[in-house]
């Protein structure tokens, strides 16, 4: 860590064998994801309201080199476990650790990204026999049946709409299996 860290103690005397878990709780984040620039980690003593009395809270503030932070800051339930300081400490941490790995997979790129689906315009519809076709933006034809169409329906769908598909393979070549409109209609080329 490029800073030293900060432990805030708040109603309730400072302990050094609780500074002391924190400080290598910080060391065992850091040998893990090692990019950690500053830390804050306030310790709250048990208060006497009525609700939470007796609970003990820890919020962590963690710096990241490339302006990103984790914040652990949730006040735990009124659960009665929180009474224990090691508890409490070892809550904290573990959603802090979370939070690390989430962000160190973002920072390597290990996030999934989900693809868009493609889209098309609507060519034609035959309403009387219940399916139509669709022309990608590569220029394929795609079949669509009526119970492809998702809402508002089939029968909403226009010629020119544009829409999102999924393409599967049917028994006479590509086939829509869900349709949804994007309610666009497609600008209509202009013959010059």
């Amino acid at each position: 860590m490029e800073t030293a860290p900060e432990i805030d103690f708040i109603d309730m005397e400072p302990r050094p064998e609780l500074g002391a878990k924190i400080v290598a709780r910080l060391a065992q984040l850091e040998k893990v994801y090692g990019r950690m620039t500053a830390c804050r980690v306030v310790a709250k003593g048990p208060s006497g309201h009525h609700r939470t009395g007796g609970q003990h809270h820890f919020t962590i503030y963690i710096a990241l080199p490339d302006g990103r932070e984790v914040s652990v800051e949730r006040t735990p339930d009124a659960d009665e476990r929180f009474m224990d300081a090691e508890f409490a400490l070892n809550d904290a941490f573990r959603r802090a650790r979370r939070q690390l790995r989430d962000q160190s997979r973002q920072i390597r790129g290990k996030v999934k990204h989900h693809e868009t689906a493609p889209t098309a315009v609507v060519k034609s519809v035959f309403r009387a026999d219940g399916f139509g076709f669709l022309e990608s933006e590569d220029g394929r034809e795609i079949y669509f049946h009526r119970n492809s169409v998702a809402e508002p329906g089939f029968d909403a769908l226009e010629i020119g709409e544009r829409v999102e598909f999924l393409e599967g393979q049917g028994r006479e070549g590509p086939q829509a299996r869900r349709v949804q409109s994007l309610n666009e209609i497609a600008p209509r080329p202009t013959s010059q």
